[in-house]
């Protein structure tokens, strides 16, 4: 193949650029520690975050408050224990579309999300388009979710499912400064 071919033709119109970049957000040492203590446990008191930080009880609040504020907390969650829940079997269920039209992209995230014994869904790159993540009380009512819920979904073509034995959490999960 000879010759040197135009990546764009003549004729296309101007790229628009796009978004800029997100700033990383500024996290001082004081913020990292309050962070850290939130991560061990969300409903960490405020005097003991500012004994942790080394600040004052008021300066803390002033903190964590301003960590809301520029949504680096976003919230504090429960953690479970989903077998005593009564779902011990978790799986992750690796979705494939035909195609990628974004209605049905878009409709599965919000209404899978929304499906009992849903955990979270993941939207992703390479082979497959989500992984779900799920937990059921026995492999029958998991096999029965997948085919129920998941494969006769517009747009999906194919299911994986991927039995989770063990869930270890990290725990350094911020940036280094």
């Amino acid at each position: 193949m000879g010759g040197n071919v135009p990546l764009v033709p003549k004729d296309a119109p101007p790229l628009q650029p796009g978004p800029p970049p997100r700033a990383r957000p500024v996290l001082d040492e004081v913020d990292r520690r309050i962070v850290a203590e939130l991560l061990r446990d969300g409903r960490t008191p405020n005097v003991v975050l500012a004994r942790a930080a080394g600040v004052a009880e008021s300066t803390c609040l002033a903190r964590v408050r301003s960590l809301r504020e520029r949504g680096i907390v976003t919230g504090v969650t429960a953690q479970v224990d989903l077998a005593r829940l009564g779902l011990p079997v978790q799986a992750m269920v690796a979705i494939r579309f035909s195609g990628h039209l974004r209605a049905d992209v878009d409709a599965f995230a919000e209404e899978v999300t929304r499906l009992a014994g849903v955990i979270a869904t993941y939207n992703i790159s390479g082979g497959n388009d989500f992984l779900v993540h799920v937990a059921a009380p026995t492999p029958e009512d998991l096999r029965d979710f997948v085919l129920d819920n998941l494969t006769g979904r517009p747009g999906v073509v194919h299911a994986e499912t991927s039995l989770v034995f063990h869930v270890n959490r990290g725990s350094n999960i911020l940036p280094s400064g």
